[in-house]
């Protein structure tokens, strides 16, 4: 599974003019599937968005995870991670998963991280497959790519 986590201030997602999500301090994860990917790596990148110190402690080091600081996710679905761009100016996008095992994952992220958040509000999402307008205050800036294999 493929994730990119930003540090926010806050972020937003709107569909149709609607919020769908929205977060104060925490991480905007985006999320896509790829075809061999499995719930155990939907499990498994959850444990990692949960555990990685990215925040700042009282030393202004980064040693402190999204839970040590109480800070909320909003997860976006994004099958544009698996972009292929090696060849030509059109990217590919066949290294995404076909669409209902991307939902079915998508779905066991946000399971997972509401389960082990509490309260379970803390985890805000965009809706799989929508044309979604995300907002954010981007904090540091901090931008981390992830890959769970």
């Amino acid at each position: 599974m493929l994730a990119l986590l930003q540090r926010v201030q806050r972020a937003q997602v709107d569909v149709d003019g609607q919020t769908t999500g929205a977060i104060g301090p925490g991480l905007l994860v985006f999320v896509c599937a790829e075809p061999s990917d499995t719930e155990s790596h939907a499990l498994r990148l959850v444990d990692k968005i949960l555990k990685l110190r990215i925040f700042a402690d009282d030393a202004g080091k980064m040693n402190r995870s999204v839970m040590d600081v109480a800070g909320g996710l909003l997860i976006v679905s994004q099958f544009t991670l698996a972009a292929d761009t090696r060849s030509g100016n059109r990217p590919s996008f066949t290294g995404a998963a076909p669409a209902d095992l991307g939902r079915a994952l998508f779905d066991a992220v946000v399971a997972e991280a509401r389960k082990r958040i509490t309260p379970a509000e803390r985890v805000q999402t965009g809706v799989f497959g929508a044309d979604m307008q995300v907002s954010l205050v981007n904090a540091g800036p901090v931008t981390i790519p992830l890959r769970i294999d």
